[in-house]
């Protein structure tokens, strides 16, 4: 056992690593709180984005709130584990922040990687959403609300719509309307006159900037929250070395 002095010693020690450890694991709720609430926040706003690639769905705002969650409860237990100054719970505080940290940095780079490609899969899938619009409400669900919401028509422009079959039944559809109250069915069966009355930009460059400005926020805060667990890590690995070593008991 170690001498009395030297225990006295490392007690201030431990003393402040564990006041230092308790505001971390507070503050780390607090980003869990947050996750949390992008995801939801991702989840509502960028539904229709989402449900473009239906075949391709993406389960990110799932993944957010789901981590947030973890988090949240992890953070707890952070404060807990410091509070009781166990060791081994302190050591698994530690395990499970350095795989949160491992997973969120290979999450994000992959997104990053593989970007190009999931908007190649997103154009595929709009055009699909187009082909399928006279016969699925779904895909008609979607496309109405990017339309109407960014003010385009089509992928690439309006033109778009000729080669699909509901323009062939009732034109280009009046979500692409700047007024519907001057759509008639005449104007959108026929691209000439239907250009002066609908918006002639295509969505696809517009849902990819959206998209991206949005997840932009998304992986900006995910990837500060990422690294800001190494400091969670160091803190508490240090704690339970320090209490192991001099045998700290607390009362």
């Amino acid at each position: 056992m170690s001498p009395p002095s030297r225990r006295l010693q490392t007690k201030p020690v431990i003393t402040c690593l564990k006041t230092f450890l308790i505001s971390y694991s507070l503050i780390f709720w607090f980003t869990g709180v947050i996750l949390l609430a992008v995801g939801v926040w991702g989840k509502v706003s960028l539904e229709s984005y989402f449900s473009l690639a239906s075949e391709e769905s993406t389960n990110a705002p799932y993944v957010l709130i789901g981590t947030g969650a973890a988090i949240i409860i992890f953070g707890l237990f952070g404060c807990f584990a410091t509070c009781r100054g166990s060791p081994w719970m302190l050591k698994l505080y530690a395990m499970f922040l350095t795989l949160m940290f491992l997973a969120e940095l290979v999450a994000g780079i992959s997104g990053f990687i593989f970007r190009h490609e999931i908007k190649a899969k997103l154009k595929v899938a709009f055009k699909n959403d187009l082909r399928s619009y006279n016969s699925s409400d779904s895909s008609r669900s979607v496309v109405d609300t990017i339309q109407q919401s960014l003010y385009c028509c089509g992928v690439k422009n309006f033109t778009d719509w000729s080669e699909t079959p509901y323009f062939q039944d009732k034109g280009i559809p009046t979500s692409c309307c700047r007024d519907p109250t001057k759509c008639s069915p005449e104007t959108l069966k026929d691209l000439d006159k239907a250009a002066t009355e609908v918006y002639t930009t295509g969505c696809f460059t517009l849902v990819t900037n959206v998209m991206e400005a949005n997840l932009g926020i998304i992986a900006g805060i995910s990837f500060g929250i990422a690294f800001f667990q190494l400091i969670g890590i160091f803190l508490s690995c240090c704690l339970s070395r320090y209490i192991t070593n001099n045998q700290y008991e607390m009362v």
